[in-house]
């Protein structure tokens, strides 16, 4: 077997310096010059420049026609041989002198790795055929164009997203809320809040004191934890009356303002609400009261407050008529009418009830109350401002021999075809999915729920899952399932942030601190996210006060471009009721 020789030539070696002697240097010169390769030619060239091919290892191989006649497969210098290729492959060096085509013809090796192997038929086939030939690389061209076209797709495919939101935000605006108080021309704006600046507020409280515990509460049913859509129980009625007291007339609040034991007073409903004014869509309204040093947050009678909000986070709009069964008010009321009867359905019915320091404040004597404590509960705001709540329980259970407190809500389905998850298909393996899609669409009544049962110090909080004996019917419902979370875990999965929370009412407080002595309106804007305060009358919301509502088109315009016939007596009217609120107005607020 013969080898063939590589001779490797001489190396001259420069003195002065790295690199190759200069050509000043005869001996290095005739050094150098013997070791150059044939048909190799030699320029200057600047860093600038682009380099093409220094050697051509793979074309005496795989092309043996195209091999140059001058050198031969055993010449050593033929893959160095690039003059028969200057014009094809445009690699002209010694005879381009500088062309513009130069740029046009140069070409990259290729350094990336050949494509993997796709199998089958056809890649076994080809896998014999021309073994010679390296896989070949896909035009960059092809590829480039298909990335443009992959990009072009996303590009039209997030513009058709964005105009099918808007399009649904534009027909849910449409069906538009109104606001859920009647704005009066004598009010007086005096701060608007974008939903924007409660997002960066914090504050820490610290633990709560317990007051006063009132009420009477029964043992929760565990059997309806094991409750599932094929084992369904209908849902009862119940006559058991639960009260919706606003804070300045309960009774115990009242005693707790005279013993100077707090400066602000609520309800757990109402701070729920401002705590979780940010996801809140649909409008709704707050007074307040301030009384001396003292602060009061009531709700008004037929308050939005007292009903439950259905779908109000969705992007599906419901239908706009009042009395269509699937409207928002309608859904509303069969939410709270649900919620009622649920949370008596699934006590244990053996008459047994503990009771607690006080019964239920502004309850009649005789009537049968629904099982329901009042936890009266003191924070600290400040060094010299404490704030009280009334915070509702509804239930009690034994949890590893302790006593735990209970609070008990209802989820609602009305129409699979509006939220899009059919709850008997899906509850029972796909639990997760179902509480994801409703807290999609009701977001902000679960969060206000979690609210409560924090303020509430609740063990546990109990979300049944209710739905319609048929989609038409409104009157009849089932339980499908019946779910127990730890609201502080809840919290959590939903990104409800505590500090938050309580930062919000914190400025909403110290705000309304520096407002002078009256009544104010709190009102969450129906189109915006956001919430403005009014002064209105000392008579606002009474019996006598504006017996009927204004139009819409007079609560926006200003009253004198109402000059219809026939309208005027109506006009002067509202003016003489105007200027007789105005006389009503306390001295620091005239």
């Amino acid at each position: 077997m013969v080898f063939e020789t590589f001779e490797v030539g001489t190396v001259p070696f420069n003195s002065d310096g790295w690199g190759p002697p200069d050509a000043s240097d005869t001996s290095s010169t005739s050094v150098a010059a013997a070791n150059l390769l044939p048909n190799v030619p030699l320029a200057s060239f600047s860093r600038s420049e682009k380099l093409g091919r220094v050697a051509d290892w793979t074309r005496a191989l795989s092309n043996p026609s195209a091999r140059p006649p001058t050198g031969s497969k055993s010449d050593p210098s033929a893959i160095f041989d690039f003059s028969a290729f200057a014009v094809d492959e445009g690699f002209g060096l010694a005879s381009s002198g500088g062309n513009a085509d130069e740029d046009a013809a140069f070409r990259l090796v290729d350094g990336k790795p050949p494509p993997r192997p796709k199998f089958g038929p056809k890649w076994r086939f080809n896998q014999y055929h021309n073994r010679n030939q390296l896989p070949q690389r896909r035009d960059e061209e092809v590829e480039a164009k298909k990335r443009e076209a992959e990009k072009d797709r996303a590009r039209r495919d997030r513009h058709y997203n964005m105009n099918r939101n808007n399009i649904h935000q534009q027909r849910r605006e449409a069906a538009a809320f109104k606001s859920s108080v009647d704005i009066q021309p004598e009010w007086n704006m005096l701060e608007q809040i974008p939903f924007s600046s409660f997002s960066k507020l914090s504050f820490t409280v610290q633990e709560p004191e317990d007051l006063l515990l009132c009420g009477g509460l029964e043992c929760y049913d565990r059997t309806y934890d094991r409750i599932t859509p094929k084992a369904e129980r209908r849902l009862e009625r119940f006559k058991n009356k639960s009260f919706k007291v606003t804070t300045s007339d309960d009774l115990v609040i009242r005693r707790l303002a005279k013993e100077d034991k707090a400066t602000v007073f609520a309800t757990d409903a109402i701070l729920a609400a401002l705590m979780c004014a940010p996801r809140s869509v649909y409008s709704w309204d707050l007074v307040i009261q301030r009384v001396g040093n003292k602060l009061f947050f009531d709700k008004r009678d037929g308050s939005p407050l007292d009903l439950l909000s259905v779908h109000e986070t969705s992007q599906e709009p419901l239908p706009e008529g009042k009395d269509d069964i699937n409207s928002a008010h309608s859904l509303g009321m069969e939410a709270a009418f649900i919620n009622q009867n649920f949370a008596q359905q699934v006590l244990v019915k053996n008459g047994k009830r503990e009771a607690f320091d006080e019964p239920i404040p502004n309850a009649n004597e005789g009537e049968e109350n629904a099982s329901i404590a009042y936890r009266y509960r003191r924070w600290k705001l400040d060094d010299s401002m404490y704030l009280v709540a009334r915070c509702e329980l509804q239930s009690t259970v034994e949890l590893n021999n302790q006593k735990s407190f209970l609070t008990l809500n209802a989820l609602n389905e009305f129409d699979p075809k509006y939220s899009g998850v059919d709850w008997r298909q899906k509850l029972e393996t796909q639990r997760g999915a179902v509480l994801a899609n409703e807290l999609k669409n009701n977001g902000n009544k679960l969060a206000k729920w979690t609210a409560q049962a924090l303020l509430a110090n609740a063990d546990m909080m109990k979300i049944g899952f209710v739905s319609r004996v048929h989609p038409r019917d409104h009157f009849n419902h089932v339980i499908l399932s019946v779910l127990g979370y730890k609201p502080k875990d809840f919290a959590g999965q939903i990104n409800l942030n505590t500090n938050n929370m309580w930062g919000i009412v914190k400025s909403i407080v110290d705000l309304c601190m520096k407002l002078s002595e009256g009544k104010y309106v709190l009102v969450k804007d129906p189109s915006k996210p956001q919430v403005r305060i009014y002064e209105v009358p000392a008579d606002a919301f009474e019996n006598d006060y504006v017996e009927e509502p204004l139009p819409e088109d007079e609560q926006v315009q200003p009253p004198e471009e109402n000059n219809t016939e026939g309208g005027g007596a109506e006009t002067n009217e509202a003016s003489s009721t105007n200027e007789a609120a105005e006389d009503k107005k306390p001295e620091g607020l005239a």
